[in-house]
């Protein structure tokens, strides 16, 4: 009989370890309390890349019949390259001005008028604070016109001062 007693025994202390007859466990930690709503680390978003730069536009210049100085109209256009030209997006930008004629006069008239513009254009971007060796000039005489009509028209569009973009 004391066996049986000693089973039982054993039998009721399994049941009331499994089962928990004697109350809910106590644990040894209580668990951390959430922290308040107002100490809650939020982690902000990255902040946007900029925007790219505006394209480096640069503008033909015209001049008047026989003339490479600068009209009041190419003086603002020279002003608005050479500003392009400053933004530290473009520092490192090389140019190279093209000086166009029409095709009254001489090929050598023509080409020595070409030379005189665009060194004009040059010497104004120089004195803006242009970096001269982003600079270089070359004269077309009147080998490439943009209007090939032989009208005032078309002899005011090939009168003029190209910049092209040398490297970038």
């Amino acid at each position: 009989m004391k066996s049986k007693l000693g089973v039982l025994l054993v039998i009721v202390a399994a049941l009331v370890n499994i089962y928990g007859i004697c109350g809910d466990p106590k644990p040894l930690m209580p668990p951390p309390e959430p922290p308040p709503p107002d100490t809650v680390a939020v982690e902000e978003p990255p902040p946007p890349p900029p925007p790219p730069p505006p394209p480096l536009e640069l503008v033909t210049i015209h001049f008047d019949l026989d003339k490479y100085n600068l009209t009041a109209e190419a003086t603002e256009i020279l002003a608005q390259n050479a500003q392009g030209l400053e933004m530290a997006d473009y520092a490192s930008v090389v140019i190279r001005i093209e000086g166009h004629c029409d095709e009254r006069g001489s090929d050598e008239y023509n080409m020595a008028l070409g030379e005189k513009r665009a060194a004009t254009a040059r010497d104004y971007l120089i004195n803006y604070g242009i970096a001269p060796d982003r600079i270089s000039i070359i004269s077309y005489g009147e080998s490439r016109p943009l209007d090939m009509d032989h009208n005032e028209e078309a002899w005011s569009k090939n009168r003029r001062g190209m910049f092209i973009k040398v490297s970038e």
